[in-house]
């Protein structure tokens, strides 16, 4: 049945082309059988509502001098969505990444338990044991049967603990591995050095990575290209850049000279990467990568070269892949283009809240983790070992703005889909704009629309 209006004016429907009233609008009361009436003419002083068996009942409201204000359809909708988008909510309920989150830093602190913030120095070091037993007793294997068809497997589980190695010297940089910091520094050169990473120099630019993430200009680590800059590159820099598998080596070329856009190196201690405090310790790690280098080449005298590759070389760039496949995929890749910011659009909270949880299957606890990305990025002091838990309770407070990983088989071959079609599509922003979202050159070799 067709809804009506009663009114003292008569009884007749309410066609959507007249105005609609801003006040006197009701919704329906605790009892679904009762139509409460729309008050739709500002002269008529009463109203009535027809209850489902039939009776009426007088509601006789103030009588006033001017009419009511009124908004038609079209502003009350305008009106919605502009609410709705402060909230997060865009048209028709879509979920808007790019607004405002309705929830502080602090509320996503407060949910996360206690102990979690707790750091277990000795918990921590066993880790380490672990891995470095893992790493030489892979060697020692690989080493002893020297087999063709042991090598394969050799290089992608050493290279896999290569890079478990790495992820125990971040936690190292972030003060998340113990409260002392002698403790860090060294256990940190020791791990990053033997796979050949100058510590301080990283830990610096990873440190201002996380401090701007999710700053189209100030991120340090895969942050997003501006239109101007793209085209400035020639030919064969976007494919480098783009075209895999050449992404996946980027990480040494990236510590040498950054990303486009950007100069420095993460060796040199006068580069702009780095004030003048920071230069000795920068110096320091640059002295313990050369001393790793002098180390490969006195050790390729006595085993040889190809033994070296083999043993050493190739679980390497395992290892790049590995830094360089995690650490794109934190930022890239979801099903739905997230924002980058400028100016007073972006916060800290914004930022972090576009970072990217991924599920990596086996390989979750081999990486300590690494892949509960969200929280972390937000709070880099909590321990690895409970991030975990961290994320399950702070879920509740982030809503939507955590995205739920998609879950992995024992090997995360899930992702090299997400990686490719973010190669793909996801290659420049805008150059204007405090809210921008990543743009296809339909021009680049492998981009939806070349093809």
């Amino acid at each position: 049945m067709a809804s009506w209006v009663l009114s003292e004016c008569g009884l007749r429907p309410l066609p959507r082309i007249y105005p609609k009233p801003r006040t006197g609008l009701t919704s329906l009361n605790a009892n679904p059988s009762k139509i409460k009436l729309i008050q739709s003419d500002p002269v008529c002083s009463s109203s009535f509502w027809v209850s489902s068996s039939g009776s009426r009942e007088r509601n006789w409201k103030i009588k006033v001098s001017t009419p009511l204000k009124v908004q038609s359809i079209e502003e009350e909708e305008r009106e919605t969505k502009k609410i709705n988008v402060v909230n997060g909510v865009e048209e028709e309920g879509e979920f808007n990444p790019g607004a405002a989150p309705p929830f502080r830093l602090a509320d996503i602190r407060a949910a996360i338990p206690k102990h979690c913030w707790v750091k277990n120095t000795w918990r921590s070091i066993s880790y380490v044991l672990r891995d470095v037993v893992v790493v030489f007793g892979l060697a020692a294997m690989a080493a002893h049967f020297n087999n063709w068809a042991v090598w394969p497997l050799y290089w992608f589980a050493q290279g896999t603990m290569f890079w478990a190695l790495f992820v125990l010297g971040h936690d190292c940089g972030h003060g998340s591995f113990s409260n002392n910091h002698k403790l860090n520094s060294v256990v940190g050169h020791l791990l990053h050095s033997s796979i050949l990473v100058p510590y301080h120099g990283w830990r610096i630019s990873h440190r201002t990575h996380h401090q701007n993430h999710g700053h189209v200009e100030n991120d340090e680590s895969w942050h997003p290209l501006s239109e101007k800059i793209y085209r400035s590159l020639d030919n064969a820099t976007k494919i480098l850049r783009f075209t895999l598998p050449f992404p996946l080596l980027a990480y040494p070329i990236y510590l040498w000279s950054r990303s486009p856009g950007k100069t420095g190196s993460h060796y040199n201690p006068s580069s702009d990467l780095f004030v003048r405090s920071e230069r000795k310790d920068v110096i320091t790690s640059t002295a313990s990568w050369i001393a790793m280098a002098a180390l490969l080449v006195g050790l390729s005298f006595v085993m040889g070269p190809i033994q070296l590759l083999k043993l050493y070389g190739v679980p390497y760039a395992i290892f790049v892949m590995w830094l360089d496949l995690v650490t794109y995929l934190h930022h890239h890749g979801h099903e739905e283009k997230l924002p980058w910011y400028r100016g007073e659009e972006w916060s800290y909270l914004r930022g972090g809240l576009t970072t990217l949880d991924r599920d990596y299957g086996w390989i979750n606890n081999i990486q300590h983790d690494i892949g509960t990305h969200v929280i972390h990025h937000l709070f880099p002091q909590i321990p690895h070992y409970h991030l975990v838990e961290a994320t399950e309770a702070a879920r509740p407070v982030l809503g939507k703005y955590y995205r739920e990983p998609k879950k992995s088989g024992p090997l995360p071959l899930h992702l090299l889909g997400s990686l490719v079609r973010s190669m793909k599509q996801d290659h420049y922003v805008s150059d204007t704009g405090d809210i921008v979202y990543y743009q296809t050159d339909p021009q680049l070799s492998g981009s939806p629309e070349a093809e």
